[in-house]
Protein backbone atom coordinates (compact mmCIF):
# COMPACT_ATOMS: atom_id res chain seq x y z
CA UNK A 1 0.00 0.00 0.00
CA UNK A 2 2.98 2.46 1.09
CA UNK A 3 4.40 1.59 -2.48
CA UNK A 4 1.26 2.49 -4.51
CA UNK A 5 1.14 6.18 -2.75
CA UNK A 6 4.70 6.69 -3.15
CA UNK A 7 4.53 6.01 -6.90
CA UNK A 8 2.40 9.17 -7.78
CA UNK A 9 4.55 11.24 -5.97
CA UNK A 10 8.07 10.00 -7.27
CA UNK A 11 6.27 10.12 -10.80
CA UNK A 12 5.27 13.88 -10.18
CA UNK A 13 8.39 15.21 -8.41
CA UNK A 14 10.09 17.33 -11.56
CA UNK A 15 13.88 16.75 -9.38
CA UNK A 16 13.42 12.94 -9.23
CA UNK A 17 17.05 11.40 -10.10
CA UNK A 18 15.72 9.78 -13.97
CA UNK A 19 14.73 13.07 -15.19
CA UNK A 20 18.77 14.46 -13.84
CA UNK A 21 20.33 11.40 -15.32
CA UNK A 22 20.89 12.23 -19.17
CA UNK A 23 19.01 10.01 -21.95
CA UNK A 24 18.54 10.50 -25.55
CA UNK A 25 14.52 8.28 -25.09
CA UNK A 26 13.20 12.19 -25.14
CA UNK A 27 13.92 12.02 -29.17
CA UNK A 28 12.04 8.96 -29.64
CA UNK A 29 8.67 10.05 -27.64
CA UNK A 30 9.39 13.84 -29.64
CA UNK A 31 9.11 11.37 -32.84
CA UNK A 32 6.95 9.21 -31.79
CA UNK A 33 4.13 12.09 -31.04
CA UNK A 34 1.37 12.60 -33.87
CA UNK A 35 0.26 15.45 -35.19
CA UNK A 36 -3.03 15.86 -32.98
CA UNK A 37 -0.91 16.07 -29.51
CA UNK A 38 1.31 18.35 -31.46
CA UNK A 39 -1.47 20.60 -32.53
CA UNK A 40 -3.51 20.41 -29.02
CA UNK A 41 -0.16 21.10 -26.75
CA UNK A 42 1.26 23.79 -29.24
CA UNK A 43 -1.28 24.85 -31.56
CA UNK A 44 -1.10 25.32 -35.36
CA UNK A 45 2.12 27.45 -35.55
CA UNK A 46 3.80 24.97 -33.41
CA UNK A 47 3.24 22.29 -35.49
CA UNK A 48 3.62 24.06 -38.94
CA UNK A 49 7.25 24.61 -38.00
CA UNK A 50 7.99 21.08 -36.86
CA UNK A 51 6.35 19.63 -40.32
CA UNK A 52 9.18 22.52 -41.79
CA UNK A 53 12.04 20.87 -39.60
CA UNK A 54 11.06 17.25 -40.87
CA UNK A 55 11.05 18.61 -44.33
CA UNK A 56 14.13 19.55 -44.11
CA UNK A 57 15.49 16.64 -42.88
CA UNK A 58 13.78 14.72 -45.16
CA UNK A 59 15.80 17.21 -47.83
CA UNK A 60 18.82 16.80 -46.00
CA UNK A 61 18.84 12.78 -46.04
CA UNK A 62 18.30 13.03 -50.10
CA UNK A 63 20.96 14.83 -50.83
CA UNK A 64 23.51 13.14 -48.04
CA UNK A 65 23.27 9.78 -49.85
CA UNK A 66 22.80 11.41 -53.01
CA UNK A 67 26.25 13.00 -52.49
CA UNK A 68 28.12 9.97 -50.10
CA UNK A 69 27.26 7.60 -52.80
CA UNK A 70 27.15 9.23 -56.16
CA UNK A 71 29.15 12.29 -56.06
CA UNK A 72 31.95 11.41 -53.41
CA UNK A 73 33.27 8.67 -55.29
CA UNK A 74 33.48 10.57 -58.44
CA UNK A 75 35.24 13.53 -56.93
CA UNK A 76 37.57 10.86 -54.87
CA UNK A 77 38.81 8.99 -58.38
CA UNK A 78 38.33 11.89 -60.68
CA UNK A 79 42.09 11.99 -61.46
CA UNK A 80 44.47 9.37 -61.94
CA UNK A 81 46.67 9.84 -58.53
CA UNK A 82 47.87 7.77 -55.66
CA UNK A 83 45.57 7.68 -53.12
CA UNK A 84 46.40 7.67 -49.73
CA UNK A 85 44.36 6.19 -46.70
CA UNK A 86 41.00 7.88 -46.71
CA UNK A 87 41.72 9.27 -43.17
CA UNK A 88 45.00 11.01 -44.62
CA UNK A 89 43.93 12.55 -47.36
CA UNK A 90 43.32 16.19 -47.55
CA UNK A 91 39.41 17.72 -48.12
CA UNK A 92 40.33 18.96 -51.38
CA UNK A 93 40.13 15.18 -52.87
CA UNK A 94 36.46 14.82 -51.90
CA UNK A 95 35.79 18.13 -53.77
CA UNK A 96 34.55 18.94 -57.49
CA UNK A 97 37.75 20.45 -57.73
CA UNK A 98 39.97 16.83 -58.06
CA UNK A 99 37.37 15.92 -61.53
CA UNK A 100 39.66 16.11 -64.14
CA UNK A 101 38.97 19.36 -66.20
CA UNK A 102 36.99 17.89 -69.91
CA UNK A 103 35.99 14.93 -67.95
CA UNK A 104 32.37 13.85 -68.57
CA UNK A 105 31.92 12.77 -64.85
CA UNK A 106 30.84 16.25 -64.74
CA UNK A 107 27.43 15.20 -65.76
CA UNK A 108 26.82 13.31 -62.62
CA UNK A 109 27.12 16.58 -60.25
CA UNK A 110 24.14 18.13 -62.94
CA UNK A 111 22.28 15.09 -62.48
CA UNK A 112 22.23 14.97 -58.59
CA UNK A 113 21.45 18.72 -58.49
CA UNK A 114 18.29 17.87 -60.67
CA UNK A 115 17.47 14.73 -58.16
CA UNK A 116 17.67 16.83 -55.34
CA UNK A 117 16.01 20.16 -56.73
CA UNK A 118 12.80 17.71 -57.88
CA UNK A 119 12.56 16.10 -55.10
CA UNK A 120 13.09 19.01 -52.80
CA UNK A 121 9.88 20.51 -54.92
CA UNK A 122 7.87 17.25 -54.84
CA UNK A 123 8.24 17.37 -50.74
CA UNK A 124 7.42 20.49 -50.34
CA UNK A 125 4.29 20.12 -52.65
CA UNK A 126 2.94 17.57 -50.40
CA UNK A 127 3.61 19.55 -47.06
CA UNK A 128 2.25 22.91 -48.68
CA UNK A 129 -0.87 20.27 -49.31
CA UNK A 130 -1.27 18.59 -46.30
CA UNK A 131 -0.50 22.14 -43.95
CA UNK A 132 -3.34 23.96 -46.30
CA UNK A 133 -5.67 20.59 -45.59
CA UNK A 134 -4.74 21.03 -41.72
CA UNK A 135 -5.49 24.93 -41.44
CA UNK A 136 -8.66 24.93 -42.91
CA UNK A 137 -9.77 22.11 -41.01
CA UNK A 138 -8.09 24.72 -37.31
CA UNK A 139 -9.81 27.33 -38.84
CA UNK A 140 -13.76 25.60 -39.68
CA UNK A 141 -13.16 24.08 -36.23
CA UNK A 142 -11.79 26.71 -34.32
CA UNK A 143 -14.66 28.80 -32.07
CA UNK A 144 -16.00 31.87 -34.01
CA UNK A 145 -13.56 35.19 -33.30
CA UNK A 146 -14.32 38.58 -34.35
CA UNK A 147 -10.79 39.48 -35.91
CA UNK A 148 -11.75 36.82 -38.53
CA UNK A 149 -14.29 39.09 -40.21
CA UNK A 150 -12.44 42.23 -39.38
CA UNK A 151 -10.36 43.75 -41.79
CA UNK A 152 -7.61 46.79 -40.76
CA UNK A 153 -7.69 49.71 -43.79
CA UNK A 154 -5.08 52.28 -43.41
CA UNK A 155 -3.81 55.18 -45.62
CA UNK A 156 -7.59 56.11 -46.11
CA UNK A 157 -7.58 59.60 -49.00
CA UNK A 158 -8.02 62.80 -46.67
CA UNK A 159 -11.25 64.66 -48.21
CA UNK A 160 -12.23 68.46 -47.62
CA UNK A 161 -16.22 67.68 -47.67
CA UNK A 162 -16.04 64.49 -45.55
CA UNK A 163 -14.69 63.37 -42.95
CA UNK A 164 -12.61 59.94 -42.71
CA UNK A 165 -15.50 57.92 -40.71
CA UNK A 166 -17.71 59.18 -44.40
CA UNK A 167 -15.49 58.48 -46.48
CA UNK A 168 -14.85 54.88 -45.01
CA UNK A 169 -18.68 54.36 -45.37
CA UNK A 170 -19.24 55.54 -48.75
CA UNK A 171 -16.19 53.18 -49.90
CA UNK A 172 -17.49 49.87 -48.64
CA UNK A 173 -21.08 50.37 -49.28
CA UNK A 174 -20.24 50.89 -53.07
CA UNK A 175 -17.67 48.46 -53.80
CA UNK A 176 -19.05 45.57 -50.90
CA UNK A 177 -22.80 46.36 -50.99
CA UNK A 178 -23.84 42.27 -50.00
CA UNK A 179 -20.89 41.87 -47.23
CA UNK A 180 -20.35 45.46 -45.69
CA UNK A 181 -21.80 45.49 -42.06
CA UNK A 182 -19.99 48.54 -40.60
CA UNK A 183 -16.62 50.63 -39.11
CA UNK A 184 -14.77 51.74 -36.57
CA UNK A 185 -12.65 54.59 -37.02
CA UNK A 186 -9.23 55.18 -35.11
CA UNK A 187 -9.12 57.80 -33.28
CA UNK A 188 -6.61 60.51 -31.72
CA UNK A 189 -6.32 59.70 -27.77
CA UNK A 190 -2.58 60.57 -26.58
CA UNK A 191 -1.64 61.19 -23.13
CA UNK A 192 -0.92 65.04 -23.74
CA UNK A 193 -4.36 65.08 -25.71
CA UNK A 194 -5.75 63.47 -21.92
CA UNK A 195 -3.83 65.83 -19.38
CA UNK A 196 -5.09 68.97 -21.92
CA UNK A 197 -8.62 67.76 -21.68
CA UNK A 198 -8.02 67.38 -18.00
CA UNK A 199 -6.92 70.36 -17.04
CA UNK A 200 -9.35 72.26 -19.55
CA UNK A 201 -12.18 70.75 -17.93
CA UNK A 202 -10.58 71.31 -14.58
CA UNK A 203 -10.25 75.25 -15.72
CA UNK A 204 -13.98 75.64 -16.54
CA UNK A 205 -15.68 74.21 -13.60
CA UNK A 206 -13.12 76.04 -11.00
CA UNK A 207 -14.01 79.43 -13.20
CA UNK A 208 -18.02 78.44 -12.83
CA UNK A 209 -17.38 77.79 -9.23
CA UNK A 210 -15.91 81.41 -8.90
CA UNK A 211 -18.46 83.06 -10.53
CA UNK A 212 -21.49 81.44 -8.56
CA UNK A 213 -19.59 81.74 -5.04
CA UNK A 214 -21.67 84.02 -2.64
CA UNK A 215 -19.72 85.94 0.36
CA UNK A 216 -21.84 85.31 3.40
CA UNK A 217 -20.26 86.63 6.79
CA UNK A 218 -20.05 84.51 9.67
CA UNK A 219 -19.31 85.87 13.51
CA UNK A 220 -16.01 85.56 15.17
CA UNK A 221 -16.44 82.96 17.62
CA UNK A 222 -14.46 85.64 20.35
CA UNK A 223 -16.72 89.19 20.28
CA UNK A 224 -19.34 87.89 18.22
CA UNK A 225 -19.33 90.30 16.43
CA UNK A 226 -19.55 89.98 12.44
CA UNK A 227 -16.16 90.10 10.62
CA UNK A 228 -15.03 89.85 7.07
CA UNK A 229 -12.20 87.10 8.18
CA UNK A 230 -14.26 84.67 7.00
CA UNK A 231 -15.88 83.70 3.86
CA UNK A 232 -18.11 80.92 3.39
CA UNK A 233 -18.55 78.81 -0.12
CA UNK A 234 -21.82 78.33 -0.80
CA UNK A 235 -21.50 73.96 -1.01
CA UNK A 236 -25.32 73.37 -2.54
CA UNK A 237 -24.69 71.04 -5.54
CA UNK A 238 -27.28 72.84 -7.48
CA UNK A 239 -25.96 76.44 -7.44
CA UNK A 240 -22.83 74.99 -9.58
CA UNK A 241 -23.56 74.19 -12.73
CA UNK A 242 -21.42 73.07 -15.25
CA UNK A 243 -22.32 74.97 -18.45
CA UNK A 244 -19.97 74.11 -21.08
CA UNK A 245 -20.31 70.60 -22.86
CA UNK A 246 -18.51 67.59 -23.56
CA UNK A 247 -18.42 68.70 -27.31
CA UNK A 248 -16.94 72.24 -25.70
CA UNK A 249 -14.40 70.27 -23.58
CA UNK A 250 -12.92 68.17 -26.25
CA UNK A 251 -11.99 68.86 -30.01
CA UNK A 252 -14.32 67.56 -32.96
CA UNK A 253 -14.65 63.90 -33.85
CA UNK A 254 -13.69 64.94 -37.07
CA UNK A 255 -10.42 66.33 -35.75
CA UNK A 256 -9.59 63.18 -33.83
CA UNK A 257 -9.87 61.07 -36.64
CA UNK A 258 -6.83 59.40 -38.08
CA UNK A 259 -6.71 57.62 -41.30
CA UNK A 260 -7.09 53.97 -40.00
CA UNK A 261 -10.65 52.05 -39.13
CA UNK A 262 -12.02 48.47 -38.32
CA UNK A 263 -14.19 47.12 -40.91
CA UNK A 264 -16.76 44.51 -40.19
CA UNK A 265 -17.82 42.02 -43.10
CA UNK A 266 -20.45 39.27 -42.71
CA UNK A 267 -18.46 36.09 -43.53
CA UNK A 268 -15.23 35.59 -43.50
CA UNK A 269 -14.88 34.68 -47.01
CA UNK A 270 -15.97 38.61 -47.82
CA UNK A 271 -12.96 39.41 -44.64
CA UNK A 272 -10.24 37.64 -46.68
CA UNK A 273 -11.29 38.84 -50.02
CA UNK A 274 -11.32 42.75 -48.61
CA UNK A 275 -7.83 41.74 -46.87
CA UNK A 276 -5.63 40.46 -50.13
CA UNK A 277 -7.50 42.70 -52.95
CA UNK A 278 -5.74 45.91 -53.82
CA UNK A 279 -8.47 48.73 -53.61
CA UNK A 280 -7.06 50.98 -55.16
CA UNK A 281 -4.53 51.92 -58.64
CA UNK A 282 -2.42 53.69 -55.86
CA UNK A 283 -1.24 50.72 -53.73
CA UNK A 284 -0.20 53.77 -50.97
CA UNK A 285 -3.86 54.02 -50.74
CA UNK A 286 -6.63 52.45 -48.95
CA UNK A 287 -4.16 49.10 -47.70
CA UNK A 288 -6.22 46.97 -46.40
CA UNK A 289 -5.30 43.63 -43.95
CA UNK A 290 -6.64 41.08 -41.71
CA UNK A 291 -7.28 43.20 -38.27
CA UNK A 292 -5.08 41.18 -35.77
CA UNK A 293 -5.90 39.86 -32.24
CA UNK A 294 -7.32 42.38 -29.85
CA UNK A 295 -4.50 41.62 -27.34
CA UNK A 296 -2.07 42.24 -30.50
CA UNK A 297 -2.80 45.63 -31.36
CA UNK A 298 -0.38 48.61 -30.84
CA UNK A 299 -2.99 51.37 -31.30
CA UNK A 300 -0.40 54.16 -30.94
CA UNK A 301 1.13 52.80 -33.88
CA UNK A 302 -2.12 52.77 -35.85
CA UNK A 303 -1.76 56.60 -35.77
CA UNK A 304 1.18 56.97 -37.47
CA UNK A 305 0.64 57.67 -41.17
CA UNK A 306 0.96 54.55 -43.74
CA UNK A 307 3.72 56.45 -45.62
CA UNK A 308 5.43 57.34 -42.65
CA UNK A 309 5.33 53.59 -41.59
CA UNK A 310 7.18 53.13 -44.89
CA UNK A 311 9.94 56.11 -44.42
CA UNK A 312 10.31 54.57 -41.43
CA UNK A 313 10.96 51.10 -43.02
CA UNK A 314 13.69 52.64 -44.87
CA UNK A 315 15.19 54.14 -42.58
CA UNK A 316 15.96 51.06 -40.09
CA UNK A 317 17.51 48.95 -43.20
CA UNK A 318 19.74 52.02 -44.19
CA UNK A 319 20.74 52.35 -40.57
CA UNK A 320 21.28 48.72 -40.52
CA UNK A 321 23.22 48.63 -43.55
CA UNK A 322 25.36 51.60 -42.05
CA UNK A 323 25.93 49.78 -38.97
CA UNK A 324 27.45 46.70 -40.90
CA UNK A 325 29.87 48.73 -42.77
CA UNK A 326 30.63 50.96 -39.61
CA UNK A 327 31.39 47.57 -37.92
CA UNK A 328 33.20 46.02 -40.56
CA UNK A 329 36.14 48.56 -40.70
CA UNK A 330 37.01 48.20 -37.65
CA UNK A 331 37.37 44.43 -37.13
CA UNK A 332 38.72 44.31 -40.90
CA UNK A 333 41.72 46.47 -39.67
CA UNK A 334 42.26 44.40 -36.21
CA UNK A 335 42.09 41.11 -38.03
CA UNK A 336 44.89 42.76 -40.46
CA UNK A 337 47.05 43.46 -37.13
CA UNK A 338 46.40 40.06 -35.80
CA UNK A 339 47.66 38.54 -39.58
CA UNK A 340 50.60 41.16 -39.75
CA UNK A 341 53.77 38.63 -39.70
CA UNK A 342 51.71 36.65 -42.89
CA UNK A 343 51.43 39.91 -44.87
CA UNK A 344 54.92 40.91 -44.64
CA UNK A 345 55.84 37.78 -46.02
Amino acid sequence: MRRLISEPIKHSDPFRFERLVPSASWIVRAWQATNEEILAAGGVDALVFLRIVVFSIRVFIIAAMICVFLLLPVNYYGQEMQHKQIHSESLEVFTIGNVKEGSKWFWTHCLALYVISCSACVLLHFEYKNITKMRLAHITGSPVNPSHFTVLVRSIPCSQNHSYSKSVEDFFSTYYPASYVSHQMVYRAGRVDKLMKDAEKMYRMLKTIESTTKKSYMPCCLCGKSTHSFEALNNDAESVEIKTSSDELQPSQREKERPAAFVFFRTRYAAIVAAQVLQSSNPMLWVTQLAPEPNDVYWSNLSIPYKQVWLRKIATLLGAFVFMFVFLAPVTFVQGLTQLDQLRQ
